[in-house]
């Protein structure tokens, strides 16, 4: 798709700074782009580039000062960053698979409703009893089971598996080989060492906006409902337990792993590899970082969390240079403890 520039500046409401009638075909980094692509800058690290690129049209802040001129176009607006994403929500749209109707075989239950404008891929399975909304995209072999509820606009990619009785809000992706619903991780100890399965009878409710990755897994609540509130962001491979509520706009980064019953505020960020205990609750705007083991509640919004245990950035961050500073402690407390053990010369 071709648009010109003066467009592209009017779809982010940004002002043009050189031929707004020059053409852009595609996007691309601002280090790889050529003739014809339209790229960003937001870290200014990567100013350098911007004298030297080869696209055609660049979005920059408002506030940005030139070192000096450049041969690309520029579209100034509030916040870069932003504003590319925008432009790829906005070429996603264009671009996606436009398929619509159904392809064959795909099986849809006694009693099951889907509104109009979709697409179910081959061998895609709805169960019965399910209320599917307009404009959703299911693709081949998606499973839904019985009695699911799925919102305007939502796309449910290849291979994912959404078990009976979920709650799917508008506009809301589940990325391929996603299983959601599947049975909490209970059972109870019995006298003679064996478990036995605790029924998992809850169900699943993500509300609108939410992104589930890839292979990601979030478990029915044993009773009442696991929650993933709206906006919410769940990366690849991440596990949430049974009773779990996860915060709007809460982000949660690859191979983390939350216990059941755990609570977790709006705006939180859980980056990469983080585990959190059962039955804690986190603030607003908590931040864990990568690797860190949440093993209490945390009931001040904002906090900054780092390590295993994990516990205020700072403190941690202090605590980590004492240790990396321990095999010159001990020599020097061994060498206090030798010139004790002496005897003193009279």
């Amino acid at each position: 798709m071709e648009f010109t520039v003066g467009q592209i500046a009017e779809v982010l409401h940004g002002a043009v700074e050189g031929d707004s009638t020059q053409h852009v075909d595609r996007l691309a980094k601002i280090e790889e782009a050529q003739a014809g692509s339209l790229s960003f800058l937001s870290n200014l690290k990567y100013e350098h580039y911007l004298y030297t690129t080869g696209a055609t049209a660049v979005i920059v802040s408002r506030t940005l000062e030139l070192k000096q001129p450049t041969q690309a176009a520029l579209i100034r607006v509030d916040d870069p960053y932003t504003s590319f994403t925008t432009l790829l929500e906005f070429y996603q749209q264009a671009t996606r698979t436009g398929k619509r109707g159904v392809e064959e075989p795909a099986y849809m239950g006694a009693g099951s409703r889907i509104g109009e404008n979709h697409y179910r891929g081959a061998f895609s399975y709805i169960g019965e009893n399910c209320e599917i909304g307009q404009d959703v995209v299911i693709f081949p072999h998606a499973f839904i089971g019985d009695r699911c509820k799925i919102g305007d606009g939502t796309i449910i990619y290849a291979g994912a598996k959404i078990y009976a009785e979920t709650i799917i809000g508008a506009r809301c992706t589940v990325h391929a080989g996603a299983v959601i619903g599947s049975d909490g991780f209970g059972f109870a100890p019995q006298p003679d060492g064996s478990y036995r399965t605790i029924p998992q009878i809850g169900n699943v409710v993500l509300e609108d906006n939410v992104s589930i990755g890839a292979n990601a897994t979030i478990d029915c609540a044993t009773m009442g409902s696991t929650i993933i509130r709206e906006g919410a962001k769940i990366d690849n491979l991440v596990q949430i337990a049974h009773n779990v509520e996860i915060g709007r706009h809460t982000v949660v980064a690859s191979q983390s792993g939350i216990s059941g019953s755990t609570k977790i505020g709006d705006f939180c960020v859980l980056a990469g590899q983080t585990g959190l205990a059962g039955h804690l609750t986190l603030a607003n705007r908590t931040t864990v970082t990568a690797q860190s083991g949440v093993g209490k509640s945390i009931k001040e919004e904002g906090v900054l969390l780092q390590g295993s245990p994990a516990f205020n950035l700072r403190d941690s961050l202090r605590a980590n240079a004492i240790f990396r500073r321990l095999p010159e402690l001990e020599r020097r407390v061994d060498e206090l403890a030798r010139k004790q053990a002496q005897p003193e010369k009279s």
